[in-house]
């Protein structure tokens, strides 16, 4: 079902733009459609149990959550322009806040914020225009950020991967990796002072 009342129609078995198209028993998948801006597919009771996790296509322009081995969400994005692009690697979700201004942006509203670099990479609710247009953040549409905000944790992988405007056909949805790595935009002095509570993450 896709949540918000979008009519979505599936797509075609022979689409080879269509992201990750088939189960392995040949049978249709729910996410086997295209999704237009601002468009989702939110099935949690897919999966009761299993750690959340998800994987960001910069290239496709969408992210896909899962609860354990299973998907239960899917939707469209818009991450970081040229000259801002999103950093690519695995990493943790520091920080959760409903109501989050940005320090470095003109105080921009950023409801429903994840944290995943110290230095200003989150997911967060945001205009999708269809097209890179953040300054290095990944937009959601509203409700799609409000559920997976409450069904995520601390800690929760995010694996980023890809190149916008460029489809890789290697790229899989379940590929990540169980241990997260340091992405290199967290620096070590950034991650030292953090745990050393000398960092003022309210500033961030």
């Amino acid at each position: 079902m896709a949540a918000g009342g979008l009519a979505i129609a599936p797509a075609q078995a022979d689409d080879a733009t269509a992201p990750y198209m088939a189960a392995d028993d040949g049978a249709p998948s729910l996410f086997d459609v295209e999704l237009k801006p601002g468009e989702f597919i939110w099935e949690p009771e897919l999966a009761a149990d299993g750690e959340v996790h998800a994987y960001v296509d910069l290239g496709r322009q969408l992210v896909h959550v899962y609860r354990g081995d299973t998907r239960i969400g899917m939707s469209t994005i818009s991450s970081g322009m040229p000259g801002h692009e999103t950093p690519t690697g695995t990493f943790e979700i520091l920080q959760k806040r409903v109501e989050h201004y940005s320090n470095l942006y003109n105080n921009a509203p950023m409801p429903y914020m994840q944290r995943l670099t110290w230095d200003g990479i989150a997911f967060h609710v945001g205009k999708l225009p269809g097209e890179p247009a953040s300054h290095g953040c990944i937009r959601l549409p509203r409700e799609f950020a409000m559920a997976f905000f409450d069904t995520t944790s601390m800690g929760g992988v995010v694996e980023i991967a890809g190149l916008a405007g460029v489809e890789d056909p290697q790229l899989a949805a379940g590929d990540f990796r169980e241990a997260p790595l340091t992405p290199e935009a967290q620096t070590a002095e950034l991650n030292r002072a953090a745990a050393n509570g000398e960092l003022d993450i309210d500033e961030l």
